[in-house]
């Protein structure tokens, strides 16, 4: 059960996906000027407390449009983009290769917006985007400290409506879950590829894995684990936290040998395609939203179902299955398909309704 429940609910639904990852990188596009870039940290109140011991302020990379220097009284709309399992906010740069994918997308004609990278790495590699007092409430970190620090320290249009959130792999999880939660807070949502859309049935129980996770005491332990070993600790942490579980304050779905339903229960309840019904008029206040996936993506069956779901509440929406694996298209994909979709959907002016 463990493996199964693993590759279906952990992260990015096959083992190809290891860390830093080589992209296909567009040309870059003549006369594009300069965004500026800077490094920050966020500190946030929503992480603060969290039993794992993981950063309260969080690295953050914020992408200045050209103009933004020069023109002192213009204010811009925000795009949000969430990284994937086991990257940073300064790796998930490299795989989008921002600036340049952003340059470009504006030297091709969308409009200037602000871009923000919201680092989201955990003692086990990546915090699901979830609320867990094991793991700190990153939902809400990202829904609400990150964007009010944001509009407090920038020149922003600080409206729903000029508000975009973008992710790749458990950062397109992270998309849809605090999309369908937060409607208030964002007007457009592009959802890449997500992650642990849905909960799958029980396999037969691993226990080397379960000795091997069991096992773990410490982030030097944890460190030494696969992937996908981490990943289940990860979703542990994030979805079945356990305050009085120490020292990783986390419950693992088989114990002993047996499988614990309980806990299942707790993971298949973090899974959009299963919570997705309760949010329906949320998802109809979004003025676009976008959904794709590579040919030869594990992950494409999930997110299709995802697209057949909004097509069955009739909530208008853009779904593209395109040429590629989990990872190979998507720094074209952010400048080409992204960027301009932002441009379309997000508002670019004061008092938009």
């Amino acid at each position: 059960m463990f493996l199964e429940v693993g590759l279906s609910m952990a992260v990015v639904g096959g083992p190809y996906v290891q860390g830093q990852v080589q992209t296909n990188v567009p040309q870059v596009i003549p006369g594009a000027k300069p965004v500026t870039v800077d490094h920050i940290k966020v500190h946030g109140t929503s992480l603060e407390g969290n039993l794992e011991g993981d950063a309260v302020d969080r690295d953050v990379l914020v992408f200045l449009p050209p103009s933004y220097a020069r023109d002192k009284h213009r204010r811009y709309p925000v795009v949000y983009a969430l990284h994937g399992y086991s990257i940073g906010a300064e790796q998930w740069s490299h795989e989008i290769h921002v600036p340049q994918t952003i340059e470009g997308a504006f030297a091709q004609g969308a409009k200037e917006m602000i871009v923000v990278l919201p680092d989201s790495k955990t003692i086990h590699n990546g915090s699901m985007y979830s609320s867990s007092v094991t793991t700190g409430d990153f939902e809400n970190f990202i829904a609400h400290d990150l964007v009010a620090y944001i509009d407090g320290h920038y020149r922003t249009l600080p409206n729903r409506l000029s508000r975009g959130l973008v992710g790749h792999s458990m950062g397109g999880y992270g998309a849809s879950r605090i999309g369908l939660k937060h409607s208030d807070v964002f007007g457009s949502l592009y959802i890449m590829s997500p992650c642990c859309m849905s909960a799958r049935p029980a396999g037969p129980v691993n226990l080397e894995l379960e000795k091997k996770l069991e096992s773990v005491k410490t982030a030097d332990d944890s460190a030494k684990l696969s992937f996908m070993e981490r990943a289940q600790l990860a979703s542990a942490a994030a979805w079945s936290p356990d305050p009085k579980n120490p020292p990783l304050y986390l419950d693992l779905p088989t114990k002993d040998g047996v499988a614990q339903p309980d806990i299942l229960a707790k993971w298949a309840a973090n899974a959009p395609l299963d919570f997705i019904d309760q949010y329906i008029p949320n998802l109809r206040q979004y003025n676009g939203i976008a959904i794709d996936v590579g040919d030869q993506d594990n992950l494409r069956t999930d997110t299709a179902k995802l697209h057949d779901v909004l097509d069955r509440y009739s909530i208008p929406n853009t779904f593209e299955v395109y040429a590629g694996t989990h990872t190979s298209a998507v720094a074209d994909r952010f400048q080409n398909y992204v960027m301009p979709f932002f441009s379309n959907h997000l508002c670019f002016q004061t008092g938009c309704q």
